[in-house]
């Protein structure tokens, strides 16, 4: 039987430390906004649970709601805004956007010092540059490393499979983990020879969003199973991994719901805090 990485309780840990940490600077609070286009129902889902946490953290939160129907510009002159905003230390757009909007040019208009998920194309170049990590990275990637650190897993010489149709998202996590000393690919869902290349993974990490989409013919005995994914089938929550199918194969997996999300959510406010501590200079 696996071995699950309980995301939740990492997740607290993370969250308690960050509280500690601001109760301590005994001055204004992180000032956090969040940018939510559309009535998306996971990305509703997510900014509430997002809102909700931050304050029990002690981060301040300043909800943005622009109707599905709002063009480029005004989402422009919104960022810019904010951009301008002495009072708003770090900015999150919730993605995706809907469609129409050209996510590029929109993360592009962020300040770079006030983004939150480092995925500004300039945070980003910063982040493809070397090894040493010194700007904040993703909070997804953050989870991944927080995982494997959680379970004592060293990545060195080790095969990562990354699974994933956004090659931003693949090739900017493959190289963080091969800064580690892995051996990372990434594929597409689509790819014809999918399973066979993910059997040879020691690490499988998928991010597809298709329901129960990875089965324990497409793993390697033994292998950590970071799901990514998220997705809905009969009313549930699922993620890309079928939990039930390779629950005796896989060494670790982490689940979903309770793992990936609220971790992703705990580093958010980690880079929220960072991106505070270096504004004012803490």
């Amino acid at each position: 039987m696996s071995k699950i990485i309980n995301g939740k309780i990492l997740a607290e840990k993370i969250k308690d430390k960050i509280t500690r940490e601001i109760h301590a600077l005994n001055g204004p609070r992180p000032n956090l906004a969040i940018i939510l286009v559309g009535e998306r129902p996971d990305s509703e889902l997510y900014v509430s649970l997002k809102e909700k946490e931050a304050k029990k953290v002690g981060i301040d939160t300043h909800l943005y709601k622009c109707s599905k129907n709002t063009s480029e510009s005004e989402l422009l002159d919104v960022i810019k805004c904010l951009n301008d905003d002495e009072t708003i230390d770090a900015i999150l757009v919730q993605l995706p956007l809907p469609a129409g909007l050209d996510t590029e040019t929109i993360m592009l208009a962020l300040d770079p010092a006030k983004d939150v998920d480092g995925f500004q194309p300039d945070n980003l170049v910063k982040l493809l540059s070397g090894c040493d990590f010194s700007g904040l990275i993703p909070p997804v990637f953050a989870v991944v490393l927080e995982m494997l650190k959680s379970i004592d897993y060293k990545i060195k010489n080790k095969q990562i499979c990354i699974i994933s149709n956004s090659d931003i998202f693949g090739k900017s996590l493959a190289h963080v983990l091969s800064c580690g000393g892995a051996k990372t690919e990434t594929i597409k869902a689509d790819d014809k020879n999918l399973a066979e290349r993910a059997r040879q993974a020691d690490i499988l990490i998928t991010a597809v969003g298709q329901p129960k989409f990875i089965k324990k013919d497409m793993i390697k005995s033994g292998a950590v199973l970071i799901d990514v994914g998220i997705a809905r089938q009969a009313g549930k929550v699922v993620g890309d991994v079928n939990f039930e199918d390779v629950k005796d194969k896989a060494g670790y997996i982490s689940p979903v719901p309770g793992g990936v999300g609220p971790m992703t959510i705990a580093m958010t406010f980690k880079n929220t805090l960072e991106i505070y501590k270096r504004r004012y200079k803490l």
